[in-house]
């Protein structure tokens, strides 16, 4: 996979950004992988936000996000979006896709195979 996140950018306290995460080279589709969305803040240990399972569409949410968040997909684009509402400034990080292709996920974030770069999310309160 080649993941690329974007959407990021500036927000304030309790707006909305969506977040997208694109595989370049489109193996998503039709894949049983796990797709998930973790964040870190510098000085801070990498944290678990969301997955979603391919082939079911099942989905797991951190509590800090869960009822704000929501992760899905779209698997003609090979795609995965996370639109994050009700923003906090606790949310402030850089956000980053992983895939997990034998199928797994979970929230640990050396299960997955795959790492985008990253998209900066900055909410202002």
């Amino acid at each position: 996979a080649q993941l690329v996140e974007s959407g990021g950018g500036l927000a304030q306290a309790g707006d909305s950004l969506r977040l997208v995460c694109t595989d370049s080279r489109r193996t998503l589709s039709d894949s049983h992988c796990v797709v998930g969305w973790f964040r870190q803040d510098p000085g801070k240990a990498r944290e678990f936000v969301a997955s979603i399972n391919w082939r079911d569409d099942s989905t797991d949410y951190a509590d800090s996000v869960k009822g704000r968040f929501t992760i899905s997909r779209d698997n003609t684009e090979n795609t995965v979006y996370l639109q994050m509402n009700s923003l906090k400034p606790e949310d402030t990080a850089v956000y980053s896709c992983a895939v997990d292709y034998a199928g797994y996920g979970g929230r640990n974030f050396e299960i997955y195979d795959f790492w985008g770069q990253g998209t900066q999310v900055t909410v202002s309160s």
